[in-house]
């Protein structure tokens, strides 16, 4: 490394965030970069310890210390090289991965890690403002006659997508909705990600040759039997939006909804588009928000740029320690994540049970709940005599989800599904379809965006085995080919 000291030396620094009161009234990334002097700092931090657990941390097994190296040599140039080794989008995890590597950074051990994350995110950042990211499209003389169908543009889907176009088949990218980008279009909010982002890497994608068709719900338009009919290999990666619901009295109420038809509305009034289904809005609303993991931070976030006039987040687990416990290492610790929107306010409760809901004229006005307690099989147990009510106009439920949507494409297909309520993978990524592979939340449940594009790299490869009998892709190491 440039310092084999630097750790020693140079303290952790993650990047400044804008102010609070001013990144409310807007949706504009929270987080600023660090200065460039900064920035190697940072790396100059990154050990010469031998094993880079950090590496086996990430699912895309990014070669961080070799980029962070580069970066404190200033070689911004050979810096994107080696991130774009391993990782197709690095301007996605970069955002918005929540980087499993830095809980496995030997630093860890007995300090705090390396700013992975923001480093990455300044490579990428510098890449394309220095016109690095140009489109790639294989050679004509490499193309193989083969049409690959890939059923949903998340990040599993558009991994997958650009691997197979770059070993050379022809690949078509169908999305339900009215434009590309999945859960990174109509469920992370924009001030985690901006959508020029997502737009600026469909645009490459495009240049290098492959197709998107929006508004295509496969299974009915086109349908199942012509996709198999048209295509010599299948990717399934629809993601895993179904939301796991209550089953409580009064669910039925209006005003009660779960948090993914809120986001979707919200992203698509910030984008200025049509919301057709009626309306979901906190503004001016006592919100109760049911979760405690990123999808209800996202919904926090909203809700407080949107101006509800109370925010209550609940969740019925108890309240994770502060502090991460070092004995875990190399492994993500057990802690409470303190995200962007909590920084703002709002109400944060843990051991809440709910029983049911209270409504007048069809509408939600009261939840009814009552404390629990956490047994040491870990079982969640409601306790008797701890009853209670909370007024409320809008509840949100951000309670984890059971798989993907089981639509006409799926039923059709009649794959199975395993315990988690995803889609049964054989062989890895295959199916019991011959020619039908599953990749990213469609097969794993729902997921960080990092184990999106590595499933989506891995099927890949093993369509491209399927349909060339072998395969000079590689899932991690190489983005091209090998």
């Amino acid at each position: 490394m440039g310092d084999p000291k630097g750790f020693l030396k140079i303290g952790r620094k993650p990047p400044p965030k804008r102010r609070v009161e001013d990144r409310v009234q807007d949706y504009r990334h929270v987080h600023e970069h660090l200065t460039e002097d900064e920035l190697r700092n940072q790396a100059a931090r990154c050990m010469d310890c031998g094993v880079p657990f950090c590496n086996i941390g990430c699912p895309l097994g990014n070669l961080v210390p070799d980029w962070n190296d580069l970066v404190y040599q200033s070689d911004w140039r050979r810096a994107i090289d080696r991130l774009h080794a391993t990782n197709n989008f690095p301007e996605f995890t970069g955002l918005l991965c929540p980087a499993p590597c830095e809980p496995a950074c030997v630093l860890t051990i007995n300090d705090d890690p390396v700013t992975i994350k923001e480093i990455e995110l300044s490579i990428i950042d510098r890449a394309f403002d220095e016109g690095w990211v140009a489109p790639k499209p294989p050679p004509p003389e490499k193309r193989t006659g083969k049409k690959v169908a890939v059923v949903g543009s998340g990040c599993a889907g558009l991994a997958a997508a650009q691997q197979l176009n770059w070993a050379g088949h022809s690949v078509v990218v169908f999305e339900k909705d009215d434009l590309v980008g999945g859960l990174l279009r109509y469920g992370i909010p924009d001030y985690k990600i901006e959508k020029w982002v997502i737009d600026r890497r469909i645009a490459l994608m495009e240049e290098e040759g492959i197709e998107f068709r929006t508004n295509a719900h496969v299974g009915h338009d086109p349908s199942t039997e012509e996709l198999k009919r048209d295509y010599d290999a299948i990717i399934l990666a629809v993601g895993a939006l179904a939301g796991r619901d209550l089953d409580v009295s009064g669910r039925d109420l209006g005003g009660i909804h779960l948090a993914m038809e809120y986001l979707t509305q919200q992203n698509r009034r910030v984008a200025g588009l049509p919301v057709n289904e009626p309306e979901i809005t906190a503004k001016d609303k006592k919100v109760i928000i049911l979760g405690g993991g990123d999808t209800s931070a996202d919904c926090l976030g909203n809700a407080h740029r949107e101006g509800a006039e109370s925010v209550q987040t609940l969740t019925h687990g108890p309240k994770p320690p502060e502090n991460p416990d070092r004995s875990t290492w190399p492994d993500w610790p057990f802690i409470l994540h303190t995200h962007a929107p909590h920084e703002k306010g709002g109400e944060r409760e843990w051991n809440v049970g709910v029983t049911g809901f209270f409504g007048e004229n069809g509408h939600v006005k009261q939840m009814h709940a009552v404390e629990t307690e956490r047994s040491p099989e870990g079982e969640t147990n409601y306790l008797e005599g701890t009853e209670f009510e909370i007024e409320t106009d809008l509840v949100l439920l951000a309670i984890g989800f059971e798989g993907p949507v089981r639509d006409k494409l799926l039923e059709d297909l009649n794959l199975g599904y395993n315990e988690r309520g995803a889609i049964r993978a054989e062989d890895d990524f295959g199916t019991s379809e011959p020619g039908i592979f599953v990749a990213g939340d469609a097969k794993r449940g729902a997921s960080l965006i990092v184990w999106a594009i590595a499933e989506g790299r891995k099927a890949a490869r093993q369509a491209d085995i399927y349909l060339a009998g072998r395969s000079l892709l590689s899932s991690v190491g190489d983005t091209g080919l090998g």
